[in-house]
């Protein structure tokens, strides 16, 4: 399918019109392959670029891109931070990504042998305060048990105890000394922060708004609560962009829950897979979304995929990822039927997606750092091949708002990525080439400046 379109602006020319990107989340297989689409995008649209939108809306991985877009950072830049090879942004590193949870790690183990310290006088209290209290009962309960052994009498034997013990003990927290997650994804938010800093950039959502004249939101989930929350210049600005940042991206399990400002937050693909309606919100009527997460189809009982010819064989992380993909999908389709039907919403969304056919995207590992150039360049290809596709479509909607496409430089790069033959380096300086043909991450406001047609 590719591209997904919700026409609904008619025929009209749209001055002024507000522009929204949307950039979903996608767990850590966002990285470079949503880079290298977003790199294509930015080849497509003839004369701006990505981040010349209005409007900028961040989900979990989309949201480590929506901040540095806002702000003026072009995708080419953000590919060259990976590689190292940047001027003005430094590496982004594994190290970024999987900081230890050193605090839980150490912590709750510390908790643990505290409270295990009062397990021997607990247990003594327990036994003595029982042999006191209802002595008689427990004598009888020991003698029948001892007549006859059997699991019954065991029970009421024991359970008293473990009652009592239970009540008194400071071990009954059980799971609680568990981490709540492998990692901290306080690194993420450093990186965000020393990099605005480095630049001279507004690490706040009001000030992104008054210098470049940017909207910026951001999802997360409170843990506590369950609720989805928006941060934003006229939503909740409690936090820096960076935090924020830290906030939506922080996966259940994989990181611990980010607590900013005694409130604990966790990914906001929890509760959202996209938040188009948060652009709808900001009065945007062009919406680009781009999804680089969805199931995997296959549509011929034949068709193998690493060799195997069910999903099943592939293993409990397999299973996992295509369940938790066709979770997201699913609720990401039903906001865009929603949209559909929306009658107060009289604008055009482009949903962009890889193929539901793209074995080599479902089976590329998104932890492979050492496979960034291969993720960065399918990416590309993905969203290309998409354009390509509907692009009658694709350049229709744009011109009604004023944007010229070029599709012959689209593919033009494609040619010299082909040419590069799997090298890597070569690769990866075809996706860097634009970022000379741009001026590198403006500091001034430069809004989206949709023309009349004539």
């Amino acid at each position: 399918m590719g591209i997904t379109f919700v026409e609904k602006g008619g025929d009209r020319r749209r001055t002024h019109a507000k522009t929204a990107l949307v950039l979903a989340g996608g767990a850590i297989s966002g990285g470079a392959f949503k880079i290298g689409g977003l790199i294509a995008l930015n080849a497509f649209l003839d004369d701006r670029s990505v981040c010349d939108f209005d409007t900028y809306v961040g989900i979990s991985a989309g949201a480590f891109l929506a901040a540095p877009l806002a702000v003026g950072v072009q995708p080419e830049e953000l590919l060259r931070s990976i590689e190292g090879r940047s001027r003005r942004i430094s590496q982004f590193t594994p190290t970024h990504f999987y900081l230890p949870n050193w605090r839980e790690f150490i912590g709750k183990p510390v908790a643990f042998s505290r409270d295990a310290i009062g397990l021997v006088p607990a247990v003594s209290m327990t036994i003595a305060g029982l042999m006191t209290s209802d002595r008689s009962r427990m004598i009888n309960l020991a003698r029948r048990f001892l007549e006859e052994p059997s699991v019954p009498n065991a029970e009421q034997l024991v359970l008293p105890m473990v009652q009592a013990f239970g009540r008194h003990s400071r071990l009954q927290r059980g799971l609680s000394y568990l981490p709540s997650g492998l990692f901290d994804n306080k690194g993420i938010e450093r990186f965000i922060r020393e990099n605005f800093e480095r630049n001279g950039m507004a690490n706040h959502f009001r000030l992104l708004k008054v210098e470049r004249d940017k909207d910026l939101y951001i999802g997360a989930t409170n843990l506590n609560t369950a609720q989805a929350v928006v941060f934003g210049h006229d939503e909740d600005c409690s936090v820096t962009i960076s935090e924020a940042v830290q906030a939506s991206s922080a996966i259940p399990g994989f990181f611990r829950p980010a607590r900013l400002n005694g409130h604990d937050y966790i990914d906001a693909g929890v509760r959202k897979t996209a938040n188009i309606s948060q652009a709808v919100k900001s009065g945007a009527q062009l919406i680009i979304a781009y999804n680089p997460f969805r199931p995997f189809v296959n549509y011929h009982a034949d068709q193998l995929l690493n060799g195997q010819r069910s999903m099943s064989d592939m293993g409990i992380l397999t299973v996992i990822n295509q369940a938790f993909r066709t979770l997201l999908h699913t609720r990401l389709m039903l906001g865009i039927e929603k949209l559909r039907l929306d009658q107060s919403f009289q604008g055009d969304v482009i949903l962009i997606e890889p193929s539901e056919t793209d074995v080599t995207f479902f089976n590329l590992n998104p932890l492979a750092f050492w496979r960034r150039a291969e993720a960065a360049e399918h990416g590309f290809s993905s969203v290309k091949e998409a354009i390509e596709r509907h692009h009658e479509q694709f350049t229709r909607i744009l011109a009604r708002y004023g944007i010229s496409t070029n599709l012959t430089r689209l593919r033009r790069n494609t040619e010299l990525i082909r040419q590069a033959n799997y090298d890597a380096d070569a690769i990866i300086d075809v996706l860097e080439q634009r970022v000379h043909d741009r001026r590198e991450m403006p500091r001034r406001p430069t809004r989206l400046r949709v023309v009349r047609g004539s």
